[in-house]
C-alpha cells in the first residue's frame, strides 16, 4: 500500500488545521510529524485519514467546524 504523503511534505491535521506539520517518517501506516514552527517539540503521530494536504481550499470551513465540535 502506497502512502499518500511523502517524507518532508507539509500537511495539516484535521483536528488543528491552522498548524503546519512536516512528515518526518511513515511506518506501518502511521505518520510521524514535526510541528513546522517548533521542530524541537516531540513528534505528533497520525493515521493518514487524520491528515490533509496543505493546499486544501476549504480551510475556513474546517476551522469553523473544529470550533463547533470542540465547544
Amino acid at each position: 500500500m502506497e502512502n499518500k504523503f511523502k517524507e518532508g511534505e507539509v500537511v495539516r491535521a484535521k483536528v488543528n488545521p491552522n498548524q503546519n506539520l512536516i512528515v518526518r517518517r511513515y511506518v506501518d501506516r502511521i505518520y510521524y510529524c514535526k510541528i513546522q514552527e517548533n521542530p524541537s517539540h516531540k513528534d505528533l503521530v497520525y493515521f493518514e485519514r487524520e491528515l490533509m494536504p496543505l493546499d486544501i481550499q476549504n480551510i475556513g470551513l474546517l476551522t469553523s467546524l473544529n470550533v463547533i465540535i470542540n465547544k
